[in-house]
């Protein structure tokens, strides 16, 4: 059987862009329009995010938007209002849906300036999460700090509960894997969850935040009781040969997931640290933990930001 060539009077879906950079003065950030995440964020000659290439499937979800939950949700099932609810799952070998469903779904720029863009998608209702929210995320950017701002608007016809998360890799200097020990880490939290194959067990711990060098440690946690500044904010400090950076939540992020990747590809493994602002933690949508739930036309929105100071 022959191929016919390409028609040149036919239409196409769009291939390109594949993603939209902004910058303020020496730094520029990517952002991916294949499920909207951080692809890049470079301040002259340091990468800040452990990103990705253009066009490639990143591991580890680098840089992604967590919608409608974040982390695992165990088997895929979970129940709202008397429905039993049915998720895809990752595979057979591993039977939890993960990380929302947004990641691999166009995104469209909806505003865009030199030192600013802000993307959004919606997620149509589907089998397992039969709901209809629109998204959106603001991009702010300046010489040392760039400003994340997640929004979701409820554009079904009945209450629609969700979880949100980002999933931002920062390297500090670690370009190699393993490179990540002698990063210094402070997180401003005082409750873990205790997990177990990356699930709740139920439990919960007090949490020392001062983790100090990382050194051989293998971080993945889910923390709360977020300690909180006069304004408000929580802020997570990560510094190593590169520089500093302090990665600050507003009130609406309850939860942090830290990751020093240990998981990850043998060539991507521990070399950033995974900072991941999220409203509620594994399996939520199943235990109901700080599930949040929109009313029709209702919107809800969440701002953290990253700031950086070169050595």
């Amino acid at each position: 059987m022959s191929l016919a060539p390409s028609s040149t009077d036919r239409p196409w879906p769009a291939t390109e862009p594949r993603d939209v950079e902004v910058a303020a003065g020496p730094a520029r950030l990517a952002v991916d329009l294949r499920g909207g995440a951080l692809r890049e964020l470079v301040v002259g000659d340091w990468h800040v995010l452990d990103g990705y290439a253009s066009g490639t499937v990143p591991a580890g979800r680098r840089g992604g938007v967590l919608l409608p939950w974040p982390n695992r949700l165990r088997g895929g099932r979970w129940s709202w209002r008397g429905r039993e609810l049915q998720l895809d799952v990752v595979s057979g070998s591993t039977p939890n849906a993960v990380h929302g469903l947004v990641t691999a779904q166009p995104w469209q720029v909806l505003a865009q300036r030199a030192d600013a863009v802000t993307v959004g998608t919606t997620i149509e209702p589907r089998t397992g999460y039969p709901f209809r929210l629109a998204v959106a995320v603001d991009h702010t950017l300046t010489a040392d700090r760039l400003t994340v701002t997640v929004r979701v608007r409820n554009a079904g016809d009945e209450d629609a509960p969700f979880g949100a998360g980002m999933h931002p890799y920062f390297s500090v200097g670690a370009p190699a894997p393993g490179d990540v020990a002698a990063a210094e880490l402070t997180v401003p939290a005082r409750t873990a969850l205790v997990l177990e194959g990356g699930l709740p067990t139920g439990e919960r711990r007090p949490y020392d935040g001062a983790v100090g060098r990382v050194g051989d440690q293998a971080i993945d946690t889910a923390v709360t009781d977020l300690v909180r500044d006069d304004d408000g904010w929580a802020r997570t400090r990560l510094s190593g040969p590169a520089g500093a950076l302090e990665v600050a939540v507003d009130p609406a992020w309850t939860w942090l997931q830290v990751y020093t990747g240990d998981t990850l590809p043998p060539d991507q493994r521990r070399r950033s640290v995974a900072v991941e602002p999220m409203t509620c933690p594994a399996n939520a949508l199943a235990d109901g933990v700080d599930v949040l739930v929109l009313a029709p036309g209702e919107a809800w929105s969440g701002t953290w930001t990253v700031g950086w100071t070169p050595a």
